[in-house]
């Protein structure tokens, strides 16, 4: 049996944790769903697959993939036994600023390097092998909505945000700072509720930046604590504030499929060409508005009908084509 190795995005995954579904820590809201599913296809096709603490001693030939992790592949590629198929990067910019800049020897070293978009918008191309960039789509969790949630009748015409307090790495094209204003903005309206870790922390590092510290006294009105079910939060409220970490073409995560499961309308701001990604009858695009007030009263004004047609959208896509290239892409990007 030939075996893969695949050196996730922390260490804490190791000793084949990443496929370890019965982690009730690292999996958290079925984060690690698609890498389980990944590891049930790879055994299917007769290969199996470890993370790749255990490469490091073994000295046979193998397949390596990493996650995001520097620490490895360098040593790997000294040993002639060893093809490293591909590097994956799962953060953006703003979050992970030096997996960008480490971009030319990766693409020097590596089969393949998979980013959210190939033509440099957010980062730098210099001294990248462009021919080995291919477009990532982060995995997700599901093929359907969740029943249980997304066919919940009573909900609050209100706005749920589920977000933790994070200082930007990079302040590049970072919408960290909108996600604050929009939320300080709507709780003068009363009508948004934030979830999530480290909002009251205003000693912690994360919460040293001007943005937190000008719109505190908003936040703490409009803070409901951190919560141990996003699918349940979610299902409570007809709206989501819905932003990624940043502007970038290509970048999508889990935020935006989150709402879509619960039947939630996210309103969202971040990928750039979300249009060509998410159909736009399924989420309320940020962008067509001059400020928070007029979304408040845009989304506040729907009727029930132009609610449950949009909730009929997010449901259609997740079940498309274009929904499943998410729900199989790391079986697309691994590969016997």
């Amino acid at each position: 049996m030939s075996t893969i190795f695949i050196d996730p995005s922390y260490e804490s995954y190791y000793q084949d944790r990443l496929f370890d579904m019965s982690d009730p820590v690292l999996n958290r809201d079925g984060t690690l769903e698609p890498f389980g599913r990944l590891c049930d296809y790879l055994k299917e096709q007769g290969v199996a697959v470890h993370t790749a603490d255990y490469l490091l001693n073994d000295n046979s030939g193998k397949d390596y993939y990493s996650f995001g992790l520097l620490n490895n592949y360098q040593k790997f590629s000294r040993r002639d036994n060893i093809r490293l198929r591909g590097f994956i990067i799962m953060e953006p910019p703003v979050v992970a600023p030096r997996l960008y800049h480490a971009l030319p020897e990766l693409t020097s070293t590596f089969e393949r390097v998979y980013v959210h978009n190939t033509i440099g918008d957010g980062y730098s191309l210099k001294g990248v092998t462009q021919s080995k960039l291919h477009s990532y789509f982060l995995p997700q969790l599901h093929k359907d909505v969740l029943a249980p949630f997304w066919s919940r009748g009573e909900r609050l015409r209100r706005i749920v945000a589920i977000s933790s307090n994070r200082l930007p790495r990079s302040f590049q094209s970072e919408l960290y700072s909108a996600r604050i204003a929009a939320m300080a903005s709507l709780a003068k309206h009363n009508a948004i509720d934030l979830y999530g870790h480290g909002w009251g922390k205003w000693w912690s590092r994360e919460s040293m930046w001007p943005s937190y510290w000008r719109n505190r006294v908003a936040l703490m009105s409009i803070y409901r604590g951190s919560c141990r079910s996003k699918s349940e939060v979610l299902s409570q409220y007809c709206f989501s504030l819905c932003f990624e970490n940043t502007e970038m073409m290509g970048y999508v995560t889990e935020k935006i499929f989150d709402c879509l499961y619960a039947g939630t309308i996210p309103l969202y701001l971040g990928a750039k060409d979300i249009e060509t990604l998410i159909s736009p009858d399924a989420y309320v695009d940020c962008r067509q508005f001059r400020s928070w007030d007029e979304m408040h009263d845009k989304i506040m004004g729907m009727t029930g009908e132009e609610i449950d047609i949009m909730r009929e959208a997010g449901r259609a896509f997740i079940r498309s084509e274009r929904g499943l290239k998410y729900y199989n892409s790391l079986i697309e990007i691994v590969r016997p």
